[in-house]
C-alpha cells in the first residue's frame, strides 16, 4: 500500500537480532540513533509486560544510510541485537547443531503455530512462532521512528493513549489544546498510558487479576495526528485511499482485531445530520465544529486531525494455557508455554503510532515530492493547503 517509502525487517524473536531497511526517505532529515532509542524505550514499557523486557534493553543501530547525522537518499539499514541470543545459541543456530533440540509440538490457540506449520509442512513450531512473535514490530518501531522525525521536520505530530483494558474504560476527553507529543506525555507518565488517575488503577488492578489468573487481557487505545494539510491519499483507486493505507498497516500487526476512524461504529446508530463535519469560514480558512470524520472524508485528508481508535486482543501465549492437540502425537494436551506478558496495550499503543507514521510519511512523499528535506518544504510551502 505504501507507493514512495518500501520497509523490510527480518530476524527471529530468539535468533541473533533484527534487521531493517527503510528506502526512500529523502536526504537530508537529522537523524540519530538516540531519537530512535527514546521510541524503543517507550515500546518497552507499560504495566503487565513480562520477563523479556528486563533482558532486551532495545537500542537499533544505524548501519548504513546516514552520514554525519543526515540521511543521504539512500536506503537507511539498522539492527538491533537480541541480548537474550546468548541463551539460544544452539537452539537457533544458523549451521546444524548436533546436540538434539526439543521441538515444539503443541500450537497455541490465538498465535500463527498451527496454521504455519499446517502452510509449510513444518514438524516443529518453533519455525514459526520466532518470525510470528510481536518481537518483530521492535524493528517497525524503530524503521517508524525515522518517518515519525521525517513528519515532526514538517510540523506533523503523532500522539496515542489507552482508552480500555479488558472492561476498565477511561472516558476522559482530551484536554482542549493538548497536541499529540504532550499527550504522549502524559500518557507516558501513567503504566498503562491512561490519563485518568482512578481509571488508571483500575486497569492495572485488571491486569494484575488477569496475571494471577495465567490469563491475560487486551484493550484499546487512541491515536492522533495533527497538523495535515488537504489532500494526503486519493479518492481516484481503493488502493491509493488514505484510510485503506492507515488500515492495511495497523491491521499488518498480528494482535490488533479492528480499527475505527473518527466516529466510527458509533456512527452507524446516529443520522447524517448529526455524524457529518458542518464547514465554516472564519476569513482565512476553511473550520469544522466537530471532527466526526477523523482527519478523512473521501479517501483524503481534510486538514483536520486524524482520529484512530485500535483494538488489540489478549496475547495469545498464556500463563496457564488453553487445550490443544500435539501435532506429532495428536493427543490432546495443554498448548506450548514461552515467556510472555499478561497486557501489553501500551507497548502496542507506539506500535500503531509508528504504522501511522510510515503511512503520513509516505502519502506526503506522494502529494509533494522531493529528493531532500530542503526540495519537499519548497513544495509544501508553495503548495500546501492548510
Amino acid at each position: 500500500m505504501l507507493t514512495q517509502l518500501k520497509f523490510l525487517t527480518a530476524g527471529e524473536s530468539h535468533g541473533r537480532g533484527l534487521l531493517g531497511i527503510l528506502d526512500g526517505i529523502p536526504a537530508g532529515l537529522e537523524v540519530s540513533d538516540n531519537y530512535i532509542g527514546l521510541q524503543l524505550a517507550r515500546r518497552q514499557m507499560g504495566h503487565g509486560r513480562g520477563g523479556r523486557m528486563k533482558i532486551e534493553k532495545d537500542w537499533a543501530e544505524i548501519w548504513c544510510g546516514v552520514r554525519h547525522g543526515q540521511t543521504l537518499g539512500a536506503p537507511i539499514g539498522l539492527i538491533v541485537r537480541n541480548k537474550d541470543w546468548e541463551n539460544w545459541t544452539k537452539k537457533m543456530s544458523v549451521s546444524p547443531v548436533n546436540d538434539e533440540i526439543k521441538r515444539v509440538t503443541l500450537p497455541r490457540p490465538g498465535h500463527a503455530d498451527l496454521a504455519g506449520v499446517q502452510k509449510y509442512g513444518f514438524d516443529d513450531i518453533r519455525n514459526v512462532l520466532e518470525r510470528s512473535s510481536a518481537r518483530e514490530t521492535t524493528m517497525r518501531v524503530a524503521l517508524g521512528s525515522v518517518c515519525r522525525k521525517f513528519i515532526e521536520d514538517l510540523g506533523i505530530q503523532v500522539g496515542s493513549r489507552v482508552t480500555q483494558i479488558h472492561n476498565v474504560k477511561d472516558k476522559t476527553a482530551i484536554p482542549n489544546g493538548v497536541a499529540p507529543n504532550e499527550l504522549s506525555q502524559i500518557a507516558d507518565a501513567s503504566p498503562v498510558r491512561c490519563l485518568d488517575n482512578k481509571t488508571e488503577a483500575g486497569m492495572i488492578n485488571t491486569i494484575d487479576e488477569a496475571k494471577a489468573a495465567g490469563d491475560s487481557v487486551g484493550g484499546i487505545f487512541e491515536v492522533i495526528a495533527t497538523g495535515l494539510p488537504y489532500g494526503l491519499g486519493s479518492p481516484m483507486q481503493w488502493d491509493r485511499k488514505l484510510q485503506a493505507k492507515i488500515s492495511a498497516m495497523m491491521m499488518s500487526v498480528n494482535a490488533f482485531k479492528g480499527v475505527e476512524i473518527g466516529g466510527g461504529t458509533e456512527g452507524a446508530k446516529k443520522l447524517g445530520s448529526e455524524i457529518h463535519d458542518e464547514i465554516g469560514w472564519d476569513g482565512g480558512k476553511y473550520t469544522r465544529n466537530s471532527n466526526n470524520a477523523g482527519g478523512i472524508e473521501g479517501g483524503m485528508s481534510n486538514a483536520q486531525p486524524i482520529v484512530l481508535r485500535m483494538a488489540m486482543k489478549p496475547i495469545a501465549t498464556l500463563i496457564k494455557p488453553l487445550g490443544s492437540v500435539d501435532i506429532e502425537t495428536k493427543e490432546a494436551k495443554k498448548a506450548h508455554k514461552e515467556r510472555t506478558d499478561s497486557c501489553a496495550v501500551p507497548a502496542a499503543s507506539i506500535i500503531a503510532e509508528s504504522m501511522l507514521c510510515f503511512v503520513l510519511a509516505d502519502t506526503l512523499l506522494e502529494k509533494f515530492g522531493g529528493d531532500s528535506i530542503d526540495q519537499l518544504k519548497a513544495h509544501m510551502k508553495a503548495t500546501a493547503k492548510y
